[in-house]
């Protein structure tokens, strides 16, 4: 393979004259309108791109001109975006980090068709499939009534234990699909997601459930999550108080986790599924971390539905920049970020079955490219990650849109629509149904941030060039939702080889957990001269009790 280099955004010609060419305004958003001005059907329909299984990209309002778009692309290609993506592909180590390959991509297929990952001789894809094929047969059996609880009745709910990527994104995808399966007429246990260990959580996750019929999946690919074995501990202490005669938490077990973990080979466990560390926590819900539960609830065929919409998102981030939507999408977000110094973005899915996903990609996003030195560890002077917020339409319009319209700074707006809603029930009223009414409300959001309004009254005043892209389909199913996932994985990826950040590793959370280790240890050490953190955290620990 060729080889690669890996620059700073600030040292590429294509970046220097984007600069030069549009200067930042010292007012956020100013000049934005000019080329705002310029959209109009043609252009809409000109930019616009496949982004997978069903899914278009469509990013005329986002106020970037023909020649900014071009300087776009020729970073894309200064960066090796498409290269070092064929590299990620092929097992060459991303993560400097933690010096791993980063494989959540095979865990929904070859990409690359011809080149297997291997390590230590054992080809990684089989693995992963392998896995995929245990937990599958394990659900089908679970939703047959062949895999009972132990006193002998069927599992009707599934609580899913774990924290950050292993609630995350699981989450998220369940209540996305879970209206689709309903319309669908697919039944299955009940999925709940317990993951702070604030234990007003646990109570609420647990309540009014039948212990009996409770199926619980403990995910931690380390077995040593603080937050998710303390709530381990707490339901298997409530299962044993419950006096329910014959009733054996190990029979209402199963773990995701890796095969080096603690809990590997615990006989706590009905059954263990495993991950390896070359996938990250974030990029984990194509994996047996999101496919186990899914699979529980929908059924491993809509799994495989995900799979494949994500899969088919993975190929065409192989595209030439100009047909992909998810490099595309990057390229816009560090114009937005590095060139109008617009730091927050947000995403604003008009389909209430997307709740959760604005928080999966906080963690997605802000996680991965929350970074302020290179892969190598060097210190950078530019602008990365942005700020990500989110809420469905319309209850966000009724909320923060006011700032979006009328704010002195500008936000980057990522719309997500589809034309038809998951359960098909709706009602007209005035003239229009409420899934029009929704449609309606998008539409016009799009336009009235681009264009905005010219008035003689300084309230009524909107200055428009809200940059907006959307993301749109005829329906949200398994495989759009996969495709969906995809597109923002494989943006995120994409700018961290735009920016030279190493988006695969966390470091960020790791100082919190020791220090929370040391208050709860009680520890007490002399602090080292002009540090004085081991006096603050007793005195904030003092402050809540402890």
């Amino acid at each position: 393979m060729q080889e690669l280099n890996y620059n700073n955004l600030d040292q590429c010609e294509a970046f220097d004259r984007l600069r030069r060419l549009f200067p930042a305004s010292p007012k956020p958003g100013a000049g934005l309108g000019e080329t705002a001005a310029e959209l109009n059907p043609r252009r809409a329909l000109e930019r616009d791109l496949n982004a997978g299984g069903g899914l278009r990209f469509n990013f005329a309002a986002r106020g970037v001109s023909a020649e900014a778009l071009d300087l776009l692309f020729r970073l894309a290609e200064e960066q090796q975006a498409e290269k070092k993506y064929r590299s990620l592909l092929s097992g060459e180590i991303m993560n400097t980090g933690e010096n791993r390959m980063v494989l959540h991509h095979l865990s929904r297929g070859q990409v690359l068709a011809d080149k297997p990952v291997l390590a230590g001789g054992r080809d990684l894809g089989a693995f992963y499939r392998g896995e995929r094929e245990r937990f599958s047969l394990f659900a089908r059996r679970v939703r047959e009534g062949e895999i009972r609880g132990s006193t002998g009745k069927p599992f009707k709910t599934v609580v899913q234990i774990g924290i950050g990527g292993s609630d995350l994104g699981p989450r998220a995808l369940y209540l996305a699909l879970r209206g689709w399966a309903e319309a669908e007429g697919i039944t299955g246990p009940e999925a709940r997601f317990l993951s702070n260990v604030d234990p007003d959580d646990a109570a609420e996750v647990l309540a009014g459930l039948n212990p009996e019929e409770c199926l619980f999946i403990l995910v931690s690919k380390s077995g040593t999550t603080q937050e998710t074995l303390t709530n381990h501990a707490l339901v298997v202490q409530r299962l044993q108080e419950g006096g329910i005669p014959g009733l054996d938490p190990r029979g209402h077990m199963v773990a995701v986790t890796s095969q080096t973990s603690p809990l590997a080979a615990s006989s706590d466990f009905l059954d263990s599924f495993f991950m390896d560390d070359y996938i990250g926590g974030r990029y984990s819900s194509t994996s047996a971390v999101g496919g186990l539960v899914l699979s529980l609830a929908f059924g491993p065929e809509t799994f495989e539905e995900v799979l494949a919409g994500a899969h088919e998102g993975d190929l065409l981030a192989l595209e030439p920049a100009e047909q992909n939507a998810a490099l595309t999408d990057a390229l816009l977000g560090v114009f937005d970020i590095n060139i109008r110094g617009l730091g927050t973005s947000a995403i604003l899915p008009y389909s209430q079955a997307l709740i959760r996903f604005p928080a999966h990609l906080q963690q997605l996003d802000m996680e991965s490219n929350g970074k302020q030195v290179n892969r190598r560890g060097e210190p950078i002077g530019y602008s990365t990650g942005p700020v990500i917020l989110g809420e469905p339409g319309t209850n966000g319009q009724h909320s923060f849109y006011q700032l979006l319209h009328q704010g002195t700074g500008v936000v980057p707006l990522q719309f997500i629509g589809f034309s038809r809603s998951q359960r098909g029930r709706d009602r007209s009223l005035d003239g229009a149904t409420s899934q029009e009414k929704l449609n309606a409300n998008l539409a016009a959001q799009i336009v009235a941030l681009a264009l905005g309004q010219k008035s003689d009254n300084p309230n009524k005043n909107f200055p428009g060039g809200r940059p907006s892209s959307l993301l749109y389909g005829d329906r949200l199913t398994p495989r759009t939702l996969g495709s969906l996932l995809a597109h923002f994985e494989n943006k995120v990826m994409f700018q961290g080889f735009l920016w030279n950040l190493n988006s695969f590793d966390q470091e960020g959370v790791q100082l919190g957990k020791v220090l929370t280790g040391k208050v709860l240890a009680g520890r007490s050490q002399s602090p080292s001269p002009g540090d004085n953190r081991e006096a603050l955290l007793k005195f904030y620990a003092g402050l809540l009790g402890l």
